[in-house]
């Protein structure tokens, strides 16, 4: 299967910090690839095949204190 590319909205983001915490998370899931992470659209994105792999990086990304849901 394609890596797709996945959008979530990241709330909370408001500094350098902040984006940098969220993209070394979701660099922390094995199985994502080309993370950027946009602090002004509060946004991250990744490519995955594994679509299991959406809802770990949500968790993730929530549990580091950045409340985040698929866009």
């Amino acid at each position: 299967m394609a890596d797709q590319k996945v959008t979530l909205n990241v709330d909370n983001m408001s500094c350098g910090h902040c984006s940098g915490m969220v993209q070394k998370t979701l660099e922390g899931i094995p199985g994502l690839s080309d993370i950027s992470v946009d602090l002004e659209g509060k946004k991250a994105a990744f490519a995955t095949s594994d679509q299991d792999l959406v809802r770990t990086a949500v968790d993730a990304v929530t549990k580091a204190g950045y409340p985040a849901s698929k866009a």
